[in-house]
């Protein structure tokens, strides 16, 4: 099943566009493509209040269950579906609740650090990096945590500025050099989609 099935791994810092990239590539070929999201393997604090938790560092990769979604990745590449674990940002914990994925015939993974970690970058056919500048990152970070998570802007800055900058350099931005392709702008750079895009497309004529 593996020689059916294409693995893209889609990293860079916060805000970069990685999320832009990718629904560009699914409202090209809609249900062919599953997502693994980084995110949702934030380890689980139960024995932790909700102010400890805020202050835990959230951007360091021993904050995510990384063995796990590597296993979880295998299992997909193999044609089994997983039980993917949910989470819930609003309490900064993971849910009670899972998700069944199915695994397509291709399989975007998508986080911060997912070319940090050996074991699973190797499990990705094709890694991409978006690049772009730290100044437009934040404004975009903070414009999705302020409207969707439902952070105060202090809050978010003062994250960005104890742990998420200093954990982009340390981890993030050195494992740009595992890319296959470093993609400037993400998904608003037409050229680099296109070439993306076309790579998926004889991945599909040839299944």
């Amino acid at each position: 099943m593996e020689g059916n099935i294409l693995v893209i791994g889609i990293a860079g810092g916060t805000g970069s566009g990685k999320t832009t990239l990718m629904k560009n590539i699914i409202e090209k070929f809609g249900d062919v493509v599953t997502v693994l999201s980084h995110d949702n393997y934030y380890k689980r604090h139960d024995d932790l209040s909700y102010e400890e938790r805020c202050k835990l560092n959230y951007d360091e990769p021993a904050a995510l269950e990384t063995d796990l979604m590597a296993k979880h990745l295998d299992q997909l590449r193999r044609g089994e579906a997983i039980d993917c674990p949910v989470y819930d940002f609003t309490v900064h914990n993971r849910s009670d609740e899972t998700v069944r994925i199915v695994p397509g015939k291709v399989i975007i993974v998508e986080g911060i650090l997912i070319f940090e970690d050996k074991e699973l970058r190797e499990l990705m056919d094709i890694r991409i990096f978006v690049d772009t500048d730290a100044d437009v990152r934040l404004c975009r970070r903070i414009k999705r945590d302020v409207n969707k998570r439902g952070r105060t802007l202090e809050s978010v800055l003062t994250q960005y500025q104890e742990t998420v900058k200093p954990m982009h350099e340390k981890y993030v931005e050195p494992s740009k050099k595992f890319a296959h392709m470093v993609v400037p702008e993400g998904g608003k750079n037409r050229v680099a989609l296109d070439m993306i895009l076309g790579r998926i497309q004889r991945h599909l004529e040839e299944v």
